[in-house]
């Protein structure tokens, strides 16, 4: 999991990736969500879906040779699917990934074995590349849809340039918090996160692609829908009103809500 420490406001936002585990429940489409640490700087005490800033691993040429992409994406954007496929593993202990000899998603017992990497992986003491060499694995970027793409708003001190990615959550990996930078997890569907979104301290950000995950009943549905509607950039920016101050984005980046009092986002 890499740190939060960005960068003074409006500098260049830092790469970073979001990943929205999914699965079908009993009552219908579930994401997989952790709360923040109250320590944490960035988000502290919210629920969010996994994800954080690329780190230099994720930059590896090495990791290329051992990805199944899609293969209209830019280069950017395969690292960050990269680094959306490593803080699943290192923060939701889900593992997007192929054994390399039989071509078959990692099974939950092999998942479990795998568990010491997670924090090995995000203390440094190894990387991603070792694992996928030793462990004969691939990543599965190809089952990655592109959901959306948020820049953060420049009048905040840490700026990030996020790409949000749809997964279906492999079979047997129900998902658990790392207990370091996220202290507790749940599945939810997306409804009942954006009814209790000031009890649960849910984002802006994550409100709004909750409400659009939210139009969709099944897996197969959302990634339908995603890959049906490629996501615009949208960068929020704030707008003295006579209210008082708004949080706004654009008006075609496929969301129902556009305009927030800015204590709201």
């Amino acid at each position: 999991m890499s740190d939060d420490r960005g960068l003074p406001g409006n500098s260049e936002p830092v790469p970073a990736a979001t990943i929205l585990l999914l699965r079908d429940g009993e009552s219908g489409l579930e994401v997989f969500m952790v709360r923040r640490h109250h320590e944490i700087e960035f988000a502290a005490g919210a629920l969010v879906f996994p994800g954080g800033k690329a780190a230099p691993g994720d930059f590896d040429p090495g990791i290329s040779d051992l990805s199944d992409s899609v293969p209209a994406w830019s280069a950017g954007l395969r690292v960050v699917a990269v680094a959306a496929i490593r803080e699943a593993f290192e923060e939701a202990g889900v593992l997007i990934a192929r054994d390399r000899d039989t071509g078959e998603f990692v099974s939950e017992t092999r998942l479990a074995a795998l568990d010491d990497y997670r924090e090995r992986i995000e203390k440094g003491e190894t990387s991603l590349l070792a694992m996928l060499r030793e462990e004969r694995l691939r990543l599965a970027c190809d089952g990655l849809v592109h959901f959306a793409h948020w820049v953060t708003p420049r009048h905040l001190p840490r700026r990030y340039d996020t790409h949000f990615f749809l997964v279906r959550a492999p079979l047997g990996h129900a998902g658990q918090h790392c207990g370091r930078e996220s202290v507790d997890s749940l599945w939810v569907r997306p409804q009942e996160a954006i009814a209790r979104r000031k009890a649960w301290r849910i984002m802006f950000p994550t409100r709004l692609n909750l409400m659009k995950l939210a139009e969709a009943n099944t897996v197969e549905d959302a990634l339908f829908r995603a890959r049906r509607e490629p996501p615009v950039m949208v960068e929020p920016w704030v707008e003295e009103t006579p209210d008082g101050k708004r949080l706004r984005i654009r008006e075609d980046a496929g969301y129902a809500l556009t305009d927030v009092p800015l204590k709201d986002g």
